[in-house]
């Protein structure tokens, strides 16, 4: 998934000056104040920029103002970045009986940074600092999967279209498909060379055209850690099954997911379950809580 993408993306639309040639001072300040900042003491100002930056790439094109609209019917960017810090419970279950990956976990919707918790073990934890991906636990057993791919995955996955407001993401929009009996507005979501760890990872999002809400997506993994030599693994389709709102988001609650057919559609038994719950926004955390622990191991390659 396009997890280190989503903090290169953000990070670059954050910092005002990223393709400006000149910065005002107020510029300055407030590109420093995101490097360290709790999201729910972020001045609604630095937001609302942040947010019309993102509306007016959007209103470029007929894709972005489909995703804008899905954006809206979501929450809102507004509400997204001002709620605080979001954590919640992401049990990714494959149906053969291999790993799950089940774990607490708090994200900081401003810069991306991350840290799991086990739900067995209290004291295994694993991150991303925004730089790299970190881990505390007893053995080399105690996580089964790769960590790094892992750190944003579910994010991802759980706030979609919303991490879709950066530079470095493509959109096009692909024609209207019916999807159990309701249109579907269709956005392709592709990458910019050189943008996150798989640049080659593509998502096909499904909107309700009614409601402008998330009804499923499609998507592949080209992650280097798993295809070191290229290529993906075969496309596959996530139904979202159910939802909740959280403080003015709406969240999905579970998803199954399906190998696709040629032309997008689920095809036979459902090869994963995922559920989401405990989700809740936080308004403080202790300090360096996004950061290695004493005694943490930084994870080197990909």
């Amino acid at each position: 998934m396009k997890y280190t993408l989503i903090y290169a993306v953000i990070i670059c639309s954050s910092l005002l000056s990223c393709k400006e040639a000149t910065k005002t001072k107020q510029d300055v300040v407030e590109t420093n104040l995101v490097k360290e900042a709790n999201p729910s003491l972020i001045p609604i100002s630095w937001v609302n920029n942040r947010v019309e930056k993102a509306k007016k790439r959007l209103d470029n094109s007929e894709a972005g103002k489909v995703v804008w609209d899905a954006m809206e019917a979501m929450g809102g960017l507004n509400k997204w970045y001002s709620n605080g810090y979001l954590s919640f419970r992401f049990n990714y279950q494959p149906l053969d009986g291999s790993e799950p990956r089940d774990t607490y976990q708090t994200i900081d919707t401003w810069s991306n940074k991350a840290r799991h918790r086990s739900v067995t073990d209290s004291t295994a934890i694993y991150g991303w600092d925004g730089k790299n991906a970190w881990v505390t636990a007893k053995d080399s057993a105690t996580f089964k999967y790769n960590l790094r791919f892992w750190a944003l995955t579910p994010l991802y996955l759980a706030a979609q279209p919303l991490v879709l407001d950066g530079e470095g993401v493509n959109l096009e929009l692909l024609p209207q498909i019916n999807y159990k009996d309701k249109p579907q507005d269709v956005v392709k979501v592709t990458f910019e060379s050189g943008t996150g760890d798989a640049p080659d990872d593509y998502y096909i999002l499904y909107f309700d055209a009614k409601t402008h809400l998330l009804s499923a997506l499609r998507y592949i993994v080209s992650y280097p850690g798993y295809f070191p030599n290229g290529g993906n693994n075969p496309e596959k389709f996530m139904e979202l099954v159910s939802s909740t709102t959280v403080e003015g988001i709406n969240f999905p609650l579970k998803f199954n997911t399906y190998w696709s057919t040629d032309d997008g559609q689920p095809k036979g038994e459902a090869i994963t379950t995922i559920e989401l719950s405990d989700i809740e926004f936080k308004n403080t955390l202790e300090e360096g809580f996004f950061e290695r622990p004493d005694g943490g191991k930084v994870l080197e390659g990909l």
